[in-house]
């Protein structure tokens, strides 16, 4: 291979070969920042996060030339100047308040609480054995860096993942130990994060692939669980690899030809899996949910040929409000909701107070519960009063892919149209997005013309338009790896991986009701558990509140678990209580995995209690 590896082209001859010894130094790399990690979020909150990027980029030398020493990312000056070199061990960087504490003891002092925390960021009592938090853990992050650990005798900076050379230079070494040569002058940069001359793909690569694994919040590490937020299935990756490689736009045919008809193909199973008796469906791939909820009441626009009014439920998703915000639409009315689904009698008084066309959109798989909202019931509301009805199933429109769990879904059918994410039950990478129309022609509005994209004269030769398939121009071939990820599975097999997480869902909050210090809100609809330490139960006014933030805090900040939050109508009066919340997407994850998670919680509420009521702390 000729050349430098930092210009090599991913796609035409030899784009393989060339692939083929880039992608395993990232891999090595992945593997590597994980390890370091050792849990589902690196510990010590913003601060240590933003210095472990900082003391990474300050300590990469660039490339050696006569230019005179410049800032680098983050604004560190060269190592070798003696001027805003990285620190080393103790040097109180990141708000450290002495030399002896680590971030997550930093974090703890400042949450208010002085539970014992290990140097590698767990809850005294609780630690990680491959990988797995459990109790009785002194080795804490520990688990997966022994061999490291061993095999280099660099020590550890106060910052998770930091390792700091041992000949006491202070020179930051990069996450996998290995210490980066230091030449006599360093590159000089444009700005932070913009150096002029490169270090080489190899290097660039192991370095910032170290560094984002082991400063990533990992979905698939079961303690990551508090948003919608799926781990990725290893085909979807590798089929992303290959659609990143040739890298086709699909907003004309001549830059897209076989990814248009993959999309085109996949695309219509997904209308007929929405809608299995209609007559002419049709989809579309959109970013997510926030853009197929805009597809919905833009094409309810364009069908009324006038103003109409968008009507949601207090469950809604705050994309509907911003997309109507976005199409120049009044506010959405708000209807109420009990045990978080809307009320069907609510919304038929909603729509008879209106003197024009509405939109209503109705959910399946809140954000906050899970919850489903009564689809049939709100669909002949819909029908007698003569508006257009759009589901938002983001999250539990894939439950039509198991014949056990299809009927939680049932009246989906009967919506005008269908938002869904196969980044959420689905397991791709970011974004996959899905809008499904019962009328195709619906699709129509989206329809732009582009001499150089969508000529008059093409499509009349037969070149198909691929220009109105979106509201963007530009856009990666997504429904490739969505649909390599069905064909490996099937319809079924992705049902099955639901039907796992919705399983496990229940199991845990089992464990919930019967645990003695938490409190579960109801049983769950699809994946989403959620619960509330009982001491917040005991606290005065808003002080229970309080106390459940800063248990999710405590274990955020100390890498231990990433857990939900959410306001929910449980309060006197209905007023909104703060709960926290599991939401369960990891496919092969164990009800066991999960036991601890809780038990931490509980631990961290107790001691957080115990805190506030100390004299020492009053």
């Amino acid at each position: 291979m000729e050349g430098e590896s930092s210009a090599w082209l991913a796609g035409g001859p030899g784009g393989a070969d060339r692939l083929a010894r880039l992608i395993p130094v990232a891999l090595r790399a992945l593997a590597s920042g994980v390890a370091e990690r050792g849990g589902p979020i690196p510990s010590g909150g913003p601060a240590a996060v933003a210095a472990l990027a900082t003391l990474a980029a300050a300590g990469d030398p660039g490339a050696a030339g006569d230019d005179p020493p410049g800032p680098r990312l983050g604004g560190a000056v060269d190592a070798g100047s003696g001027e805003d070199a990285p620190p080393g061990p103790g040097s109180g960087i990141a708000g450290q308040p002495g030399a002896d504490s680590g971030p997550a003891e930093r974090a703890a002092g400042s949450a208010g609480h002085p539970r014992p925390v290990d140097k590698r960021g767990s809850v005294a009592g609780f630690g990680r054995e491959n990988g797995t938090l459990v109790p009785g853990g002194a080795r804490g992050r520990q688990s997966g860096r022994d061999a490291t650990d061993r095999a280099d005798p660099a020590v550890e900076c106060e910052f998770a993942g930091a390792p700091v050379a041992p000949d006491g230079s202070g020179a930051a070494m990069p996450a996998s130990g290995l210490p980066s040569p230091r030449p006599e002058s360093s590159a000089p940069a444009t700005g932070a994060g913009l150096p002029l001359r490169g270090v080489g793909a190899e290097r660039a690569l192991e370095e910032l692939s170290t560094l984002l694994a082991a400063g990533a919040a990992d979905p698939a590490d079961p303690a990551c669980a508090a948003h919608l937020h799926c781990p990725p299935l290893a085909v979807a990756v590798a089929a992303d690899v290959v659609a990143s490689a040739l890298n086709p736009s699909v907003d004309s045919w001549d830059q897209a030809p076989v990814a248009g008809e993959l999309e085109r193909q996949f695309t219509a199973g997904i209308a007929r899996l929405c809608y299995p008796s209609a007559e002419r469906p049709d989809a579309v791939v959109t970013s997510g949910g926030t853009e197929s909820n805009l597809l919905g009441l833009l094409l309810a626009r364009e069908r009324s040929g006038t103003a109409i009014r968008p009507v949601c439920g207090e469950n809604s998703h705050h994309s509907v409000a911003r997309a109507a915000w976005l199409l120049g639409l009044p506010a959405p009315v708000v209807v109420a909701c009990a045990d978080d689904r809307m009320l069907p009698a609510a919304l038929a008084d909603a729509l008879t107070a209106l003197d024009g066309p509405a939109v209503v959109v109705a959910t399946a798989g809140t954000t906050n519960t899970g919850r489903i909202d009564p689809l049939p019931e709100i669909a002949e509301i819909c029908r007698r009063a003569g508006a257009r009805l759009h589901v938002d199933a983001a999250y539990g429109g894939l439950a039509l892919c198991s014949p056990a769990l299809s009927g939680r879904v049932a009246g989906l059918e009967l919506a005008d149209s269908v938002a869904l994410d196969l980044h959420k039950f689905g397991w791709q990478p970011v974004a996959a997005g899905l809008f499904a129309t019962r009328e195709a022609a619906d699709l129509g509005a989206l329809t732009v013309r582009a001499e150089y994209l969508n000529a008059d004269d093409d499509t009349e030769a037969g070149l198909p338009d691929v220009l109105g398939r979106s509201l963007r121009t530009s856009r990666r071939p997504d429904a490739f790896r969505m649909a390599v990820t069905v064909r490996a599975l099937g319809v079924r097999g992705l049902g099955a991986l639901v039907e796992h997480c919705c399983a496990t869902a229940s199991a845990v909050h089992e464990l919930v009701t019967g645990h003695p210090a938490l409190r579960s809100w109801g049983p769950p609809e699809l994946s989403t558990v959620v619960f509330r330490p009982r001491e917040a139960d005991e606290l005065p006014g808003p002080a229970g509140d309080e106390l459940v933030a800063r248990v999710r805090r405590t274990l955020l900040e100390e890498g231990t678990a990433v857990i939900g939050r959410g306001l929910l109508p449980t309060g006197p009066d209905g007023s909104p209580q703060r709960w926290l919340k599991l939401t369960l997407l990891h496919p092969h994850a164990t009800v066991a995995e999960y036991r601890p998670i809780l038990d931490a919680v509980a631990a961290a509420a107790a001691n957080s209690v115990a805190v506030r009521e100390s004299p020492v702390a009053s």
